[in-house]
């Protein structure tokens, strides 16, 4: 009997929550639908409170319950996980209210929306680019505040997390055999991030990006791509000096000088190849102009006794007088 007490009591709990979320939904009643949305706020139950909420913006606009309706409904937002949209609300009430003692909070609050909101860094990371340029725009306008601090610490960890996507796009050229474009992408990332954590990797991967490319490089600038390898693991033997690194770099540059030595030799038979086959083409062009050069003379000589025949006939046909007039005789 007591269990079924407890039971339809329960039942009775429910239903009223139920229908008391309900009559507020359906009523035009201000501040009966603000207790509701407040008690579903103080009680977590944020999609409730944010559905009352919603229905509240137009019947406070213009009175005294607006900024904590507009605060309330954006800190909803922010634990439903709604975190663009609250990042939004916060930012519109810092903006709105800038003398209201929660302005600094909602300036705040509004950052941290934009970090909840980055990516994982092997996806887009446009969201973490605005991220970083909200919270150091509180920064900006809040120097001497306290969550400047913890707010310096998130930049710090979404600034890594641009530079590990960087860094894992260069890695993915190098394991797809693209070398050069490796090389090009993993110097971005030390030019656009100099402090980088990431700084040996990236070395090593440079450094074995040039090896390859030495290695497997077309004739023509085999020379040039030694030479660049050879000089990075000198450079990355001075910047990290008794590491693994530095151990790879010295391993690496063993086999560029031994590949040096023999594209020396093969440079040098090439080389004595090319200069027999030239001879050897200058010679053939010689003969066939001075082949063409014979006929050429040939057709001279008989352009030039065509000529020289053309010529008698004119003069012949010069000094032939005319035959003399010849007139009949009348009878």
């Amino acid at each position: 009997m007591k269990k079924y007490i407890l039971g339809l009591f329960a039942v009775a709990v429910i239903s009223s929550c139920v229908s008391q979320q309900e009559r507020a939904m359906r009523s035009a009643d201000k501040e009966f639908i603000l207790k509701a949305a407040n008690e579903n706020f103080a009680k977590k139950k944020w999609k409730n409170a944010l559905a009352l909420y919603d229905r509240l913006a137009n019947l406070v606009a213009g009175t005294d319950d607006f900024p904590n309706v507009g605060f309330n409904t954006a800190y909803a937002n922010y634990y439903d996980k709604s975190y663009k949209l609250a990042g939004h609300q916060f930012k519109n009430f810092a903006v709105s209210f800038p003398k209201d003692p929660r302005a600094e909070e909602a300036a705040y609050m509004s950052a941290l929306c934009y970090y909840e909101g980055s990516m994982d860094y092997n996806l887009d990371q446009s969201s973490t680019e605005l991220a970083i340029n909200e919270l150091q725009e509180f920064l900006n306008n809040y120097p001497n505040s306290e969550r400047s601090k913890n707010i310096s610490q998130l930049i710090d960890e979404l600034s890594y997390k641009l530079e590990f996507k960087a860094y894992e796009n260069g890695k993915q050229y190098y394991k797809m055999g693209e070398y050069k474009a490796a090389t090009v992408a993993l110097e971005n990332v030390l030019e656009d991030f100099p402090s980088t954590k990431l700084r040996s990797k990236i070395y090593d991967y440079i450094m074995k990006s040039r090896y390859e490319l030495a290695m497997k490089s077309v004739y023509n600038l085999k020379d040039e791509r030694i030479e660049s390898a050879l000089t990075y693991t000198k450079l990355v033997e001075k910047e990290l000096p008794n590491t693994e690194y530095a151990k790879t770099a010295a391993d690496l540059r063993a086999k560029l000088e031994k590949e040096k030595e023999n594209f020396a030799v093969v440079k040098k038979q090439t080389e004595a190849r090319m200069a027999v086959l030239t001879a050897r083409q200058k010679k053939e062009a010689d003969k066939l102009a001075a082949k063409d050069k014979t006929e050429q003379q040939i057709k001279d000589q008989i352009s030039n006794e065509k000529k020289a025949m053309q010529l008698q006939r004119d003069s012949a046909a010069l000094k032939t007088p005319p035959p003399a007039a010849t007139f009949k005789i009348q009878r």
